[in-house]
């Protein structure tokens, strides 16, 4: 059903697109076509501005009615117009501000129209240069600034679904793993309930004291998946306890061939939330068993300086090729043949988005270790 919906979106999104495109297109010829339209219309005023001149310049008669040829050269009020003469010299201009009376504004306008020739005389020439007026130009744009628009509206639109196609997949997620809690709540109550029966049966059993742990730590972890969606609740907190309590469970649980070296310290103090921060070193301590193939060392060291605490775990592992070190931390990248890839995703996602921190490989080398780096705000 889920894949039904995220295919029919993806389906109104492509169909989105293309009628965009679509739209883009038509405007764009439609908007080509005005300007051309506009561009001849305001040749054709040049044109009859030309007579009007001609006119002017061919009366002798100084009793001549010439006060309609005078409006229709006055009537000129938006396009650019230049007279020069044969030498490129500036005789009169209309609607150019600042003109400098010049031969470069002649030459400018001579780039973009064929100028018109008017005749003086039979031996003197003049000649009518003319730009675009400022409507035409702003027309000429228009179309750009549109599939600029446009542009944006898309981008807009892909962040839009992006973060609503997120939101419900983070919903799905929240909704999936909460239930996974609530189910598991009953089993593991049962467990509890069971291993202290054996506990009074069989007091000195030690086996009896780690299935209880493995128990409080099912219930933990049940406890982990309950509060995903939520915001955690940061207390200041000895990086110690976590830090020895993670690595005791740890220890029991993996090959006697993987040594911990951790050097405790019992000053250095965070704001964090000890139950997901023990899940980031778990899953960093695993995936470094998993490089190890069971055999090697996992090194923690612990620093501070004046506003973070930074944590170091090493291994002496496969290492991690350049290319591959921003991938580690991806949703569903794994090396492994069995697992999701969440681990480094989910260390990542605490890390950074509730502990308002930084997780990053500090240093790899191939056939050599690698080492991970936590940086936390005290």
């Amino acid at each position: 059903m889920a894949s039904n919906i995220y295919t029919s979106r993806s389906i109104l999104r492509y169909i989105f697109i293309i009628f965009s495109i679509v739209i883009v297109v038509a405007s764009i010829y439609v908007m080509n076509l005005l300007v051309e339209r506009l561009s001849a219309e305001e040749r054709a005023r040049i044109e009859l501005w030309a007579d009007a001149t001609r006119e002017l310049i061919r009366t002798d008669n100084l009793d001549s009615d010439l006060s309609f040829v005078q409006k229709v050269i006055e009537s000129n009020h938006t396009i650019p117009v230049v007279l020069a003469d044969e030498d490129g010299n500036v005789l009169f201009a209309r609607n150019i501000e600042d003109v400098d009376m010049d031969k470069t504004v002649v030459a400018d306008f001579d780039f973009k129209y064929e100028p018109i020739q008017v005749d003086f005389d039979d031996a003197t020439k003049q000649y009518i240069y003319y730009n675009d007026s400022k409507l035409l130009w702003q027309l000429s744009f228009f179309p750009i600034v549109q599939i600029g628009v446009i542009v944006f509206f898309l981008l807009l639109m892909f962040f839009a679904f992006y973060t609503l196609q997120r939101a419900e997949q983070n919903k799905v997620w929240v909704g999936l793993s909460r239930e996974t809690a609530h189910q598991l709540g009953t089993p593991i109550s049962s467990l509890l309930a069971w291993n202290e029966l054996l506990v009074m049966r069989y007091p000195a059993d030690e086996l009896l004291e780690e299935m209880q742990k493995d128990i409080k730590r099912l219930e933990a972890i049940a406890n982990r998946f309950s509060k995903i969606g939520s915001k955690p609740e940061l207390q200041q907190t000895l990086i110690d306890d976590v830090l020895q309590t993670t690595i005791n469970y740890m220890a029991l649980r993996v090959s006697n061939k993987v040594k911990f070296r951790y050097d405790s310290n019992r000053t250095i103090a965070v704001r964090l939330n000890a139950d997901l921060f023990s899940w980031v070193v778990e899953n960093i301590c695993k995936n470094a068993v998993d490089a190890m193939e069971g055999i090697g060392t996992i090194s923690i060291d612990v620093a501070e300086t004046s506003k973070t605490v930074i944590i170091d775990i090493a291994d002496t592992g496969k290492g991690i090729a350049k290319s591959k070190r921003k991938a580690v931390f991806l949703p569903g990248y794994t090396t492994k043949t069995r697992g999701w890839g969440l681990g480094l995703s989910l260390a990542k996602r605490i890390v950074e988005k509730y502990h308002k921190g930084k997780i990053f490989i500090k240093k790899s080398e191939v056939g050599v270790g690698t080492t991970f780096r936590i940086v936390l705000k005290k």
